[in-house]
């Protein structure tokens, strides 16, 4: 299958590759083309934005979490049907699992055989700028540099210096934007602040960088340059070839608003193909589950800002309190389930406190399930991803129940994580089903026979 694409890289994080490749999806939506956007790595924040610059969701692909031999075929199902396709890289263009280049924007790179454009940020520098490109053009055979853009320029003789600098490595130049504070995105303690919870200022905020870029780069040399891609080979992925139909149509609730902002598309469509119906709830606001929930999925998000709301939802505290069916949950679906998240009172189905820290904990993990839960069964490997500052205590033995010292459900070389029992799956470690798609079918078949779970596979 064709699809003209590119890929937007850099030397290093923070260098500008969300502001291009951001800015490009609108810029390219806006002049009447499909746009499908894609982003490198484990990252859910990062895609609500290009989802709203692209009308389209936000994919993720991952070498490490979905499988190197699923980064093809998972582009061309979320490209279907477009005219061109942005992938924006992860850290600098070499950077992957822990000293090596897996699952690297390289690494993807080479799977989609697609052609990287280099967002260089060249503040503080001038000549410079040649080597660096080149050194990047030269380093990997097999990685195609085939255009830079300039970020952060200071003056127009500034850029004149860095183009000329350029013509000698041969890499053309396709933009060169200058500084702007005005499209700088506001972050926290994990990143970006979501999309999700910006509202109307996101949309604002990915207009101005459409136009940013529209007046700052080459559109037409960056749109030849993505249709110089050859042809992908093989078909697109299709959750239906990964996952059996249940009858009934069970339904699904999954946790969405401003507080669970963190999910892969693909999830709903696993969910979807295995023969359940979703329904989306928000615990922020709604005070009762889906009529007729089975199952819920709680998933990533960042439930420690909105604690407070969190805990005055008494009435939802209430209902997932008391809800007899399998609960999937990752991450803040984790401590939303805990007894408290820095001390207010959450759903108390896993007996653990939550709190915040200081402290980052951060990268692939490699887990193996100790413990059968709607999602695992023991002995089985799941690749995943951790990403956040909390940690969980145990409750104290004079305040804890019978099952309150249960132990954790996932263990990996230096660490444990998680709990589960046979109505819940909650853990630190995000999944991508696309990578685990019998954990979509295991939920959806436990959904409609709660009482049949330990025999579903």
């Amino acid at each position: 299958m064709v699809i003209p694409r590119l890929v937007v890289a850099a030397p290093a994080s923070g260098s500008g590759k969300t502001t291009v490749a951001t800015g490009l999806m609108a810029a390219l939506r806006a002049r009447g083309l499909a746009v499908s956007p894609h982003k490198v790595g484990p990252d859910y924040i990062d895609p609500g934005y290009h989802a709203l610059a692209a009308g389209r969701p936000g994919r993720n692909l991952d070498p490490w979490l979905a499988g190197e031999e699923k980064v093809a075929p998972l582009f061309l199902h979320g490209a279907s049907g477009c005219d061109v396709a942005v992938v924006e890289g992860v850290m600098g263009l070499f950077d992957g699992r822990g000293d090596t280049g897996f699952a690297s924007t390289a690494h993807v790179t080479r799977l989609l055989a697609a052609p990287v454009v280099l967002v260089v940020d060249a503040a503080r520098q001038s000549r410079s700028v040649a080597a660096l490109v080149h050194g990047f053009a030269t380093f990997e055979p097999g990685v195609r540099i085939g255009g830079v853009v300039l970020n952060r320029v200071g003056s127009e003789r500034h850029e004149e210096v860095c183009r000329s600098a350029l013509e000698a490595t041969g890499v053309p130049v396709l933009g060169a934007i200058r500084r702007d504070d005005a499209v700088v995105t506001p972050s926290r303690h994990l990143g970006l602040i979501p999309a999700a919870e910006r509202g109307a200022e996101a949309v604002r905020a990915v207009e101005r960088l459409g136009a940013l870029v529209e007046r700052s780069c080459d559109l037409d040399a960056l749109l030849r340059l993505a249709a110089t891609a050859p042809p992908l080979p093989g078909p697109a992925w299709d959750p239906s070839e990964h996952v059996a139909p249940v009858g009934g149509g069970p339904v699904v609730a999954v946790a969405g608003g401003a507080a669970f902002t963190f999910s892969y598309a693909e999830h709903v469509e696993l969910l979807r193909a295995a023969g359940a119906e979703v329904a989306v709830f928000d615990p922020l606001r709604d005070e009762s589950l889906p009529d007729g929930t089975g199952a819920l999925v709680v998933g990533g998000g960042f439930p420690e800002v909105h604690a407070a709301e969190l805990a005055a939802n008494a009435p939802m505290l209430a209902e997932v309190a008391a809800f007899p069916g399998p609960i999937a949950a990752e991450c803040a679906g984790l401590l939303y389930l805990c007894e408290e998240l820095d001390g207010r009172a959450m759903c108390g189905r896993v007996p653990r406190r939550a709190r915040m820290t200081s402290r980052l904990t951060l990268g692939y993990r490699e887990a193996v399930a100790v413990a059968e839960s709607p999602l695992t069964r023991p002995g089985e490997r799941f690749r995943g991803h951790e990403f956040h500052r909390t940690e969980l205590e145990t409750v104290p033995e004079d305040q804890a129940g019978p099952d309150d010292q249960a132990g954790p459900l996932f263990r990996w070389r230096d660490g444990r994580d998680g709990y589960g029992d046979d109505r819940i799956t909650a853990s630190f470690l995000h999944l991508h089903w696309a990578g685990s798609p019998e954990a979509a079918q295991r939920l959806v078949s436990s959904s409609r026979s709660p009482s049949a779970l330990r025999y579903t596979s």
